[in-house]
């Protein structure tokens, strides 16, 4: 056979692209100004956790929201009944409406038509509010559920208008803000920020209004509301001015007394407005509210007719220009709270970046080395298709505009490792055809055939474990599952596509007869015809797993899953102290905060010290707030302290992503059953998710004994196992099937006999393509850093382990259940497709010896 010269074309032009797509990544920006307009001009762009910056998730108060409108609805249906002369006894609120009790019974329809006027449509055939006659003399006006949800979704989409307005006032370059979900929106902001800035930017209404005040002997319509200082306010209820006629603000500094005041201006309406009440208000206080709190309440001394007034109250520089942003981008329609948020900061993040790329590069360089070693020159083809794969996933990662993140680096790191495992099926496949006698162009031809299912099965596999972590991920885990997902599918261009183009071009150009597929030193870790009896030790790797995963078991109750933040909830910071100094000193004054249980301890850098608080009692806000007060708390013991990393995560963000976390796992686990059972049967099904489950149970016992942060990192790390594991016992699996299926076998061995000749036949492969997986973890687990730890020293474990049970465990398994089915008539496997190639045979050719 020879190449499709067409085909030929296809490969080139995909390669060319890829590199035109990621040549921007590695060109310095000197040469990306001067670079053609028509070429791909923008590198991928890094995440916070690499460049330094602030992530906030917000969420909207939908309880808020609903008690605004239920109380403009009180308003309207007072104004409506007064315009249409009908008299009510009382109007009381409630949670989702309002409850009129009216004078006169005769009144009721009349009221009813009346109120119905409030009430808007929703869609085509429903209203956002139920109006109805309740009682002789009553009046029901209730918010019906799709009115709130249209509400929610009005509230969250001018939310983020404001928000960018307000963004853009204190000039951050780059920001992201989306909306995620139902309620909530996602605001990252690259570059040093100060967190504690960005929640009062973004958490705050900035809903201004102008009041004036009232009796406080007669409450009715009056609330009391304080100002900065604890000094209580009777506010009448009814506003004087909306805040929404201003048309600018300014921070600037008051000429007499040098302090920061902030300026503003109304429009037109709201200047002739402003002054029909100081005209007619002279001599009496006027409060200026913001957000449930009075700003200021100075006494009216003369009409004011210019539009304009200024707001004071002992304000920093900083807190008069937010005051200012805040009013010129003008009003949240709802409150929002930071739920969650991570900040990271830009030293940290460089740090970060070079411990991955230097990680990176030994992983490559390991398996590159390991590869050349196994296979000599074709193992430096294999090589080129990594070398092809690692370009072109980060070309992907820039067509897509996708953002490579800390753990995304981890998952190109562990691709390399995924894509060198088809290379190392096919080489191992193509050495068997040749010891059948083949020539080099048929050994080639056979090998990727007989090869492309068994790589198949195994990238999907893994690709399953991936869409799921990205479906259930939040962000980095997401970037993890984007490098992933386009290495595993690039891997199947590169390594059996690119390569087998190259392979039939090499055994032309050169005009070889065979191929010779061997070592760079001529030894084989596994020797070719290798006759272990694997299951004749079944009991023996049985009793061994059981004891396992019962001191696993029990290690998950003592000492127990060190849940990391983003299950627990919580605050987590760490600090760049400037000196190695005594923990005692920090740990005195933070223990004096009130705030629970906090946790100190030294990371491996001298002077870096990770602070745990546990979560708060009282919501989201409650937490977010004592941020302040542990910053302040170091910064008395340390004043040249910085804090490089802060992670604020709430009680309700926590308890969602431990939920997302184990049902992640479990349609994993699931969609694995499936799809092993659909494409083998039922106990190679139920052979392998035994064996998964106790992979999982193992590597959970890794995480206890070594105390690791189990966080979504974690999550990743049992996810991308869960695949991988499986990705081994269909190597394995697809074999037993093969065997299993030719007829000449099975009328002649039993099937212990079968699984062990299968075993062996797929024990260089195995172990080959467990070594270059851990070959690519294991830089990680040595350089990456503590943020990758609780990802790559599992994973390596957890290599370990699925190599081993998928021979151990899972064969037996599958032994058991196979023998329980001859005792009852059934065969394995229906036979009645003959098998038309040669069968596999474990003599060496001519020539070779074992």
């Amino acid at each position: 056979m020879k190449n499709s010269p067409y085909l030929v074309a296809v490969y080139l032009a995909i390669i060319v692209a890829g590199l035109l797509f990621a040549l921007p990544n590695v060109l310095p920006a000197s040469v990306l100004e001067r670079w053609p307009s028509a070429l791909p001009d923008k590198p991928v762009a890094l995440g916070l956790d690499l460049r330094g910056g602030s992530h906030l998730v917000l969420e909207v108060d939908g309880s808020e929201l609903r008690r605004e409108r239920v109380r403009t609805l009180a308003e309207d249906a007072r104004r409506l009944l007064r315009e249409a002369d009908i008299p009510w006894r009382s109007v009381e609120t409630g949670e989702r409406g309002l409850s009129i009790v009216l004078r006169s019974a005769d009144q009721q329809d009349k009221a009813v038509d009346r109120l119905a006027t409030l009430s808007n449509p929703v869609g085509t055939a429903r209203q956002d509010l139920a109006v109805t006659a309740r009682g002789a003399d009553g009046v029901e006006l209730a918010l019906t559920e799709e009115g709130l949800l249209q509400a929610m979704g009005r509230a969250v989409e001018q939310s983020l208008e404001v928000i960018r307005q307000r963004v853009d006032q204190v000039g951050v370059s780059e920001p992201t803000i989306q909306r995620v979900g139902a309620d909530r929106i996602l605001v990252q902001l690259p570059g040093l920020q100060d967190p504690a800035q960005l929640r009062a930017l973004l958490g705050s209404t900035a809903k201004m209004s102008f009041h004036l005040l009232g009796d406080a002997s007669s409450p009715d319509g009056i609330r009391t509301l304080q100002d900065s200082q604890g000094h209580s306010y009777p506010v009448r209820n009814s506003v004087a001015l909306g805040g929404d006629r201003l048309s600018d603000a300014s921070a600037v500094f008051d000429p007499q007394t040098r302090e920061p005041v902030v300026n503003f201006r109304f429009d037109r309406t709201g200047a002739r407005e402003f002054a029909a009440i100081t005209e007619a208000n002279v001599g009496r206080p006027f409060a200026i509210v913001l957000d449930g709190k009075v700003l200021s309440a100075p006494v009216i001394r003369e009409p004011i007719t210019g539009g304009s007034g200024q707001i004071s109250g002992s304000f920093t520089v900083q807190e008069a220009g937010t005051l200012s942003a805040l009013l010129r981008a003008g009003a949240l329609p709802a409150k929002l709270t930071v739920i969650e948020e991570r900040s990271v900061g830009a030293d940290l993040g460089s740090d970060v970046i070079q411990k991955g790329v230097y990680a990176g590069i030994a992983a490559f360089a390991l398996v590159f080395l390991f590869m050349f070693v196994l296979y000599g020159g074709w193992g430096l083809v294999a090589n080129v298709a990594l070398a092809l794969n690692v370009v072109l996933t980060i070309a992907g990662m820039s067509l897509l505009g996708a953002t490579l993140t800390l753990p995304g680096i981890a998952g190109i790191v562990l691709g390399i490792g995924l894509a060198v495992d088809a290379n190392v099926l096919i080489n191992e496949r193509i050495r068997e055809e040749t010891l059948r006698g083949k020539s080099a162009l048929q050994a080639i031809d056979a090998g990727f055939r007989r090869a492309y299912a068994t790589v198949m099965d195994s990238n999907l596999t893994a690709l399953i474990a991936t869409l799921l972590l990205f479906w259930f991920g939040s962000g980095p885990v997401r970037g993890f599952a984007i490098t992933m997902a386009l290495g595993i599918v690039i891997s199947m261009f590169t390594a059996v596509s690119v390569v087998k183009v190259m392979m039939l071009s090499i055994a032309r150009r050169r005009r070889l007869k065979t191929i010779q597929i061997k070592p760079l030193f001529g030894f084989r870790p596994v020797p070719d015809g290798t006759q272990f009896g694997f299951m004749k030790a079944r009991f023996v790797g049985l009793s061994l797993s059981a004891l396992l995963v019962l001191g696993s078991v029990l290690l998950m109750f003592k000492p127990g899953l060190n849940f990391g933040i983003d299950f627990r909830g919580g605050i987590q910071m760490e600090v760049a102290a400037s000196a190695p100094e005594d923990l005692s000193p920090y740990r005195a004054k933070l223990d004096g905060l009130g705030l629970g249980e906090v946790s100190l301890q030294t990371m491996g850098d001298e002077g870096r010290l990770l602070v745990r608080v546990e979560r708060q009692p009282g919501g989201e806000i409650e937490q977010t707030a004592a941020v302040e007060k542990l910053k302040a708390a170091v910064l008395e013991v340390d004043p040249k302290a910085s804090f490089e990393r802060t992670e604020v995560v709430g009680p309700k963000v926590s308890g969602e992503l431990a939920k997302a976390g184990v049902i992640a796992v479990m349609l994993a686990t699931l969609a694995m059953l499936v799809y092993i059972w659909v494409r083998f049967e039922w106990p190679f099904a139920v052979g392998a998710i035994v064996t998964l489950a106790l992979d999982v149970v193992l590597t959970l016992g890794v995480f206890a004994l070594s105390g690791l942060d189990f966080s979504l990192t974690a999550i990743a790390a049992l996810l991308t196992l869960v695949g991988y594991s499986v990705n081994d016992k269909v190597v394995v699996y697809d074999r037993m099937r093969e065997n299993l299926r030719t007829p000449r076998l099975t009328r002649h061995k039993s099937l212990r006999e079968v699984i062990d000749l299968s075993i062996n036949q797929t024990l260089t492969r195995s172990l080959y393509t467990s070594v270059t997986a851990f070959l690519a973890v294991l830089p990680l687990a040595v350089w990456g850093g503590s943020a990758v730890a609780s990802f790559a020293v599992p994973m390596a474990f957890g290599i370990a382990i699925a190599a081993t049970t998928s021979v151990f465990i899972a064969a037996p398994i599958l032994l058991f259940l196979g023998d329980w089915r001859e005792r009852r008539g059934i065969a394995m496997f229906a036979t009645d497709t003959e098998d038309k190639t040669e069968e596999p045979s474990s003599k060496p050719a001519r020539g070779e010896s074992r």
